[in-house]
């Protein structure tokens, strides 16, 4: 007998985000501790943004939720469930925009997902309707991505990523090789996203104005390795945020000086001598 294929029944466009708990997290490879006894609690529907220095383990984190990789010991659950292998709750959008396939056209490579889980041909039309009107690409369902600008194929990623209907969205660095003018209109374009979708979201980002201006809940990583959480920080700044106002730029320089002190840290562990600390 052939397996049956289940489908989601929740419409296009509705999302239900989930709760996320990694208890007690640390992950080797072979004799390397990449991530020693992490913590976090991600409330349904809330987006929490992962900073760190380079090498801390943030993307570690975040595959490990996805499903690629397991953890050495503790756990990481979805509402409440392990979570033991990829599958369609956990969506991941890359930093590269390679990952789309540059062989179909948008509309086909939005609903690759659904097409694959049996969906139909016409709830599949729906489908790329639906995501590609959310990320403001209906004009370019026919198009080829090499047509595409670099933020135009970062949107595809994410329609392409939310046509599968994940409870949780997991962004790796999904802006980094934007200019900076096209990632910050996609910045204030994930707030639309979220609010449309209800998704749970995890993001990781080097930038800290993204994350202040992303998130609802920002931790920051020690330096690698056996990195652990330093410090967690509530935002509770009002959308769109303002990145002029005293409370956007004195939680900035508290991140700064949080990532800061973690290089200064990590350059002498090495025996290099970081300097003194900006004193702002």
């Amino acid at each position: 007998m052939a397996p049956k294929i289940e489908v989601s029944t929740r419409p296009p466009g509705v999302h239900s985000g989930a709760a996320v708990r990694f208890e007690q997290v640390s992950i080797w490879f072979e004799d390397f501790q990449a991530v020693r006894e992490v913590s976090l609690e991600v409330a349904p529907g809330e987006l929490l943004c992962l900073l760190g220095p380079s090498g801390c383990g943030k993307s570690t984190l975040l595959s490990t939720l996805a499903g690629f990789l397991p953890v050495t010991s503790g756990s990481v659950t979805v509402d409440g469930r392990p979570v033991t292998a990829p599958g369609p709750e956990l969506g991941m959008v890359f930093q590269s925009s390679e990952a789309l396939f540059d062989w179909l056209p948008v509309r086909s490579n939005v609903t690759f997902g659904p097409r694959m889980r049996g969906v139909g041909r016409a709830e599949r039309a729906a489908i790329a309707d639906e995501y590609l009107r959310l990320v403001e690409l209906r004009h370019c369902a026919d198009k080829m991505p090499d047509q595409l600008s670099g933020g135009m194929r970062q949107r595809v990623q994410i329609a392409r990523v939310l046509a599968n209907q994940p409870r949780v969205l997991l962004m790796d660095e999904p802006f980094g090789a934007l200019d900076a003018q096209t990632r910050s209109v996609m910045q204030r374009e994930m707030d639309r996203i979220r609010a449309a979708t209800g998704c749970t979201v995890l993001f990781v980002t080097h930038d800290i104005g993204e994350a202040i201006v992303l998130a609802d809940h920002i931790a920051v990583m020690t330096a690698g390795p056996a990195a652990r959480i330093k410090s967690s920080y509530r935002v509770e700044l009002p959308r769109p945020r303002d990145e002029t106002s005293a409370e956007f730029v004195a939680l900035q320089r508290a991140l700064r000086r949080d990532i800061g002190d973690e290089v200064r840290a990590a350059l002498r562990a090495q025996g290099l001598d970081p300097g003194e600390p900006d004193p702002s």
